[in-house]
């Protein structure tokens, strides 16, 4: 019987660790972020990190410490996997923090409000039961309603100073079929965006050609996330979503 070397095991620990991080990744990916979310939220580069360091650490550590018949290597191999396994539940828990767990239609455009920025405090104070935890199954949609009490509106304003603003506090959310009539109101035609946002209707106009849609069919709002606007496109009746697209970068 061939005797495994320490170039072989190497290899073949790298093989498996890629897959198991690709199939994780591609999970969290599907489950938590829409495209073009995960990018436009600067994401990507975190995550090469985080996911190369776990699939480069375990192979190196096999190949410094692999050896055919060493009495310890069971044990060697063991500890290896425990610490791939951490590394990558490490990634995991920031990915999951980072989430998107709402997207909420504020003034005229859409917000993100991510797991992390929801303490669970404010959102033990919203009205509808559907906003007071974070959903595990990808952002839901909603829309915040600027309170009436003039004194509440100033505390907002001097919030929003620290960065926090009305999608920050899910006691101000509705649910979002209520305000459609709102969004359709703030929402613009394609030709509209193009005059206002060229560069994002460069890919609306794309996807409108790849897809065979009529420019007539949907409307358009914006949402910013941490590195870039996203178009978003909705329905010209319902105000429901059709398709989220990456537009222009945002100047860090």
């Amino acid at each position: 019987m061939k005797v495994l070397s320490r170039w072989r095991a190497a290899g073949l620990h790298f093989l498996i660790s890629l897959a198991i991080a690709a199939a994780v990744v591609m999970l969290m990916l599907e489950l938590w972020y829409p495209p073009p979310l995960f990018e436009a939220a600067g994401g990507a580069g975190l995550l090469l990190i985080l996911v190369g360091v776990d699939v480069v650490l375990g192979p190196l550590l096999t190949l410094i410490v692999f050896r055919a018949g060493k009495p310890s290597l069971r044990f060697d191999l063991s500890v290896i996997g425990l610490v791939q396994v951490l590394a990558l539940a490490y990634g995991c828990h920031i990915v999951a923090l980072a989430r998107p767990g709402f997207i909420v239609f504020v003034k005229d455009r859409f917000e993100v409000a991510t797991a992390a920025e929801l303490e669970p405090a404010a959102l033990a104070e919203a009205k509808y039961p559907e906003f007071r935890a974070v959903p595990w199954g990808g952002p839901r949609f909603a829309a915040a309603d600027n309170p009436e009490d003039p004194a509440e509106r100033q505390g907002l304003l001097t919030l929003a100073l620290s960065g926090l603003d009305l999608q920050h506090f899910p006691r101000y959310y509705v649910p979002y079929g209520e305000r459609t009539r709102q969004v359709l109101a703030r929402a613009q035609t394609v030709g509209e965006l193009r005059k206002s946002e060229p560069e994002t209707a460069k890919a609306v106009d794309a996807w409108l050609a790849r897809e065979g849609v009529r420019e007539a069919d949907v409307r358009c709002l914006m949402l910013r996330a941490r590195q870039a606007w996203v178009a978003v496109l909705v329905h010209p009746q319902t105000a429901q979503p059709v398709k989220m697209l990456l537009g222009e970068r945002i100047a860090m």
